[in-house]
């Protein structure tokens, strides 16, 4: 085993909650190419696809933290500058 697998391996154990987004996104996308190679048995794909929901489900949320503290601060400046333009996608 190498030291990328033992560290994969690793990371595959660890309560996802306790991950940043940055670790959930690329073990998510470790998932995933593990999946798109194929060659696993029925038990270990669905092992994988039950982490990667899990992992997506990490990311999910720190993104929605991330656009909440962005909301707040665009509310909070509105609120100081009340003529000024709210930011359009």
């Amino acid at each position: 085993m190498t030291d990328d697998d033992r560290a994969t391996q690793d990371r595959a154990t660890q309560d996802p909650a306790t991950l940043g987004y940055e670790a959930a996104r690329d073990e998510l996308a470790e998932v995933v190419r593990r999946l798109e190679a194929g060659g696993l048995s029925l038990e270990d794909s669905l092992a994988l696809w039950e982490r990667g929901e899990q992992l997506a489900a990490v990311c999910e949320r720190h993104l929605a933290g991330a656009r909440e503290r962005i909301d707040s601060v665009i509310a909070a400046r509105e609120q100081q500058q009340p003529g000024a333009q709210p930011l359009t996608k």
